[in-house]
């Protein structure tokens, strides 16, 4: 998590202050850099390619619980904690669909209530 921050931050200070302030030691902080990613990272990496296209072929509707079904099929043994620390991390937020109200019903054999302001309107 330090050194995270020192990377981040050494476009604004030096490395050396901020391994100083940290408490951590400058070697350590090149040595982070070089290590190759763990295996688990690596897997986040796959997951996050195949978790894009699907979130993109769901229209953005797909949450955790599909995602995870949806990755499974495709030979994946994910959960869906993981599935949804990735998307989390992402931006990847499921729109839900609104649903369809139908709020006017003009085809009805009802009576139309009078005009009772006596304005006639005439379109321009």
């Amino acid at each position: 998590m330090k050194f995270r921050f020192i990377a981040s931050a050494k476009s604004h200070f030096p490395i050396h202050i901020l391994c100083c302030l940290l408490g951590v030691s400058e070697s350590g902080f090149y040595a982070w850099k070089k290590r190759p990613l763990s295996a688990h990272a690596r897997m986040d990496q796959k997951l996050l390619v195949h978790i894009r296209s699907a979130f993109a072929c769901s229209n953005k509707t797909y949450g955790s619980p599909r995602m995870v079904y949806e990755l499974r099929e495709q030979g994946f043994d994910v959960g869906r904690r993981r599935i949804a620390r990735l998307m989390k991390e992402n931006g990847m937020e499921a729109r839900q669909k609104r649903r369809f109200k139908r709020t006017t019903d003009s085809n009805h054999d009802n009576p139309i209530a009078p005009n009772l302001l006596g304005r006639n309107f005439a379109a321009r």
